[in-house]
């Protein structure tokens, strides 16, 4: 069972990975020549529509998501039925944000309350997929998963830049409506394709993607004959604590969005849209179905296992106890491993990024952004890179095994970090005047303590359990934090050869690249 999970969970990452890579190199490609018809201004309208869209649908499911995932007694069926509270949950969210929203928004944009509704009507669209989404993930359908969002990332961009392709050529300001008609396509594209896939797995299961009545007993207790009792506790629990985790995870967009003008959000969207290119590529893709894996694997061991002695004494098997400890063993494993690769991608990105990243921009965004000032937020946001990869792994693994008591103490501890965070990015942005680098070093706050949250959770949650998971044991060995370190000196004595000057652009890119070569080969 574990080897299977693992499999399953390893496979299925794979799949994400590669589609996102293809899927994001054809958005690359088509974003690069969109942004020659853009303004500042109106990329930064567009974050606030994405702003709102996200908002809509992070407050509707993403706790019914968590909570779907804890596999319940009632199976499949039960972890369906609850899906369809995101679709009646999202009416009034989404409502209620839009109102919002156009009481303060920025209405002197062209069509800028039409592309609102548009949104708000995509946000809808989109949570109709939640019974096939559940049941994809149930399923461990990773491949299904990534046909969907990989056809709808496409559509989307194709959509995004043919409408501002014709409205410059005939001379028609559309305002950000493009935007918002792109988020519509996108999610018609993805209802309909996880709705077609997933039909004939529940034909062949027999179970159904409509809700169904349940059967109550003593120990299966369902709200109304379709909701499971204990999971819409935990959801209840969830909610509170995920909507925190929003306003950390958004806090940002929403803090660039009270203290800085258009023209700076835009810029600011820029860096973190390049920035995050790898975290949306391979990070979130690992942090899905690493969930989903930790989920299958600490499922059976939520309370500490007995010992040995304990069981013989009750003359129980101790058959459940070695595939739980097996169980418990795989989930370290691959937790292990996936932080050890990205502690050492994090010193790569350390001793080369904020070099690079200037001179990445300059290449696909042209002298005119490059010059900007993004180019300098670029190069500080490869700091906030690794942080953000290792909390999601992290994160992830307390969102699949935390028991409602741990949800309640991380959301009382992510309430305090919520504070950090905003006295941080005042200091940052505010008292010191950093401006949008500002925000990425609050960030780097934020995400260094729910870091260091999440480890002393894995650890206290393993000790229970009789094993011991060392943080120390997880890190770059000395050799690679000395090799990352010199990386710095190398490249300024690197970049004082005028041979690599004389070809400019080209030159300084194989002079950068040279090094970090060099340096991942070391490593």
């Amino acid at each position: 069972m574990p080897d299977n999970a693992v499999s399953a969970s390893a496979k299925g990452a794979t799949s994400l990975i590669a589609l996102q890579i293809i899927s994001r190199a054809i958005t690359f490609a088509l974003n690069q020549f969109l942004l020659r018809y853009l303004s500042p201004e109106l990329l930064g309208i567009s974050v606030q529509l994405e702003l709102y869209k996200m908002g809509t649908m992070y407050f509707a499911r993403e706790s019914l998501r968590v909570a779907a995932e804890r596999r319940s007694d009632g199976g499949i069926q039960a972890a369906i039925n609850l899906s369809y509270l995101a679709i009646l949950a999202g009416f009034p969210i989404s409502a209620l944000l839009a109102e919002w929203y156009l009481s303060v928004g920025s209405l002197d944009v062209a069509y800028f309350s039409q592309a609102l509704r548009v949104n708000q009507l995509a946000a809808l669209v989109e949570l109709l997929m939640e019974p096939a989404f559940t049941a994809a993930q149930q399923n461990l359908m990773y491949g299904a998963r990534a046909t969907a969002e990989g056809a709808s990332v496409i559509l989307k961009t194709v959509t995004v830049f043919s409408l501002f392709f014709w409205s410059h050529s005939r001379g028609i300001d559309l305002g950000v409506l493009p935007y918002a008609v792109g988020e519509l396509v996108n999610s018609v594209v993805l209802t309909t394709v996880y709705w077609s896939l997933t039909a004939p797995v529940a034909r062949d299961k027999k179970f159904s993607l409509f809700p169904r009545k349940m059967k109550s007993s003593p120990s299966q207790r369902y709200l109304l004959s379709y909701f499971y009792k204990p999971l819409l506790w935990l959801i209840g629990s969830l909610f509170f604590q995920t909507g925190i985790k929003w306003l950390l995870t958004e806090g940002d967009k929403l803090l660039i969005t009270a203290l800085a003008s258009l023209e700076d959000q835009g810029l600011y969207a820029l860096s973190a849209n390049y920035g995050g290119l790898v975290a949306r590529m391979l990070f979130q893709p690992i942090e899905i179905s690493s969930r989903n894996l930790f989920a299958t694997l600490c499922g059976a061991s939520s309370k500490p296992s007995k010992t040995p002695n304990e069981t013989s004494k009750k003359g129980e098997s101790t058959t459940d106890s070695s595939a739980t400890n097996d169980n418990l063993q795989s989930a370290a494993l691959v937790l292990r491993d996936i932080i050890r690769v990205y502690s050492i991608f994090s010193l790569i990105i350390f001793a080369i990024g904020p070099t690079a990243a200037p001179l990445l921009l300059r290449l696909v965004a042209g002298s005119r952004w490059s010059s900007s000032g993004a180019a300098q937020v670029l190069g500080t946001y490869c700091y906030y890179i690794p942080f953000l990869a290792i909390n999601g792994v992290s994160e992830a693994f307390v969102a699949a095994t935390a028991s409602t008591k741990d949800l309640r103490d991380q959301t009382f501890w992510m309430v305090g970090f919520s504070g950090l965070f905003g006295l941080s990015a005042y200091a940052f942005v505010s008292v010191l005047g950093l401006g949008a680098e500002g925000l990425v070093w609050s960030n780097c706050v934020n995400m260094a303590l729910r870091v260091v949250f999440n480890f002393a959770f894995v650890r206290r949650y393993f000790a229970e359990r009789g094993r011991a998971f060392s943080i120390a044991g997880v890190l770059p060995n000395m050799y690679a934090v000395g090799f990352a370190v010199a990386a710095p000196s190398v490249l300024t004595q690197s970049g004082k050869i005028g041979t690599f000057k004389a070809y400019g652009l080209f030159g300084e890119l194989v002079r950068v690249g040279g090094v970090a070569g060099l340096l991942a080969v070391a490593m």
